[in-house]
């Protein structure tokens, strides 16, 4: 794809990783994870960046190795009025962003995932820095086939204002030029440690791990497809390891655009609440309830994001297969109450 505007093509630096890596949205599910892998591959001159506001995400940060905590709003204003008040920095991971589909203040949504990117992606180029950040696969919108990371953006159309926000910015890269030099990531179904802090934005498994701690028993939506039997329903679920091991390589392969994060793989609620019971050692118990009516048109029935673009960079790591993804994060994150820490191999700590 050939793409024309204020930035033109950019070659890779090998030094993407070296010189202070920022990573905004530090505190959240996905940035604490990177930082924990950035830790586990021995590096640590780190700025965070987030809002901490009254959460308990503190606690991801607390097992972490890094240099610099900034809040969000200082952050950008610094860098606007200090260009290289940093230092050469080498990456600039922008995960930081409302992640609410729910979040009904558009306003808010615009200043926070669209203006706040914009501003962030000019001053990583202009200083030379590779930028990677988070796009989402809820810019596909109701799309259910050819979830495509190489698909015209113009013929997306979100169901949300969350994903509109980002949609908005992944046109204005690609309208500028600044797609030819950035890579946008479009993460589908990320689960694992370090979402506690996430509200009704919590994945499936930690949602279905607390319901059967407290009822013994897992609510899934009933069908209202004939194709699809009740808990057959499926999405890209990936581990949010898997997923960060991913976004390391788009930063360092020098991949550029929009890059799909997932599994290429559908996998079935049913495929992944079961191994939380096994986990657990508690018997299987599911019960389908009633979809709310308002729900029932924008349901999605089976969501797999294409990775060709991912693989033909070079990515060859192994996925953790669905059933050991669960079973690790209940077992050692979960249960025991644990964050992410890379100084603990927890893989081999029992649970």
């Amino acid at each position: 794809m050939s793409l024309t505007g204020e930035y033109g093509p950019v070659a890779f630096m090998e030094t993407a990783l070296q010189g202070p890596v920022v990573v905004t949205g530090g505190a959240g599910l996905i940035g604490s994870a990177l930082i924990w892998l950035l830790n586990r591959r021995g590096i640590d001159d780190i700025v965070v960046v987030d809002r901490l506001d009254e959460s308990e995400k503190w606690k991801h940060l607390v097992p972490l190795r890094f240099s610099e905590y900034v809040d969000a709003d200082d952050f950008l204003d610094l860098v606007t009025e200090h260009r290289n008040y940093f230092g050469e920095v080498g990456a600039v991971f922008h995960l930081g962003a409302c992640s609410s589909t729910t979040e009904r203040n558009a306003d808010y949504l615009m200043r926070n995932n669209y203006e706040y990117t914009k501003a962030l992606a000019h001053w990583a180029v202009d200083l030379g820095s590779r930028f990677v950040y988070a796009s989402s696969a809820a810019t596909y919108g109701s799309l259910e086939d050819g979830l495509s990371d190489t698909i015209d953006l113009r013929a997306l159309r979100p169901l949300n204002m969350y994903a509109y926000s980002k949609h908005l910015f992944d046109l204005y890269a690609q309208r500028t030029g600044l797609a030819e030099r950035i890579a946008g990531v479009k993460y589908f179904n990320v689960f694992g440690p370090n979402e506690d802090h996430k509200g009704d934005m919590r994945s499936i498994v930690f949602k279905a791990f607390h319901q059967i701690r407290e009822t013994g028993a897992v609510r899934l939506f009933k069908s209202y497809r004939s194709e699809y039997p009740d808990g057959g329903q499926q999405r890209d679920f990936i581990y949010v390891k898997d997923a960060v091991e991913m976004t390391l390589h788009v930063a360092t392969s020098g991949l550029n655009g929009i890059v799909n994060v997932g599994t290429g793989t559908p996998h079935t609620w049913l495929e992944l609440v079961r191994p939380i019971f096994t986990a657990l050692g508690v018997a299987e118990r599911i019960e389908f309830i009633e979809m709310p009516e308002m729900l029932r048109d924008k349901y999605q029935y089976c969501t797999r994001a294409t990775t060709e673009r991912l693989r033909e960079s070079g990515y060859t790591r192994p996925l953790t297969p669905l059933a050991d993804a669960v079973t690790d994060y209940v077992s050692h994150y979960l249960l025991p109450g644990r964050e992410l820490d890379p100084a603990v191999d927890y893989s081999t700590v029992s649970a």
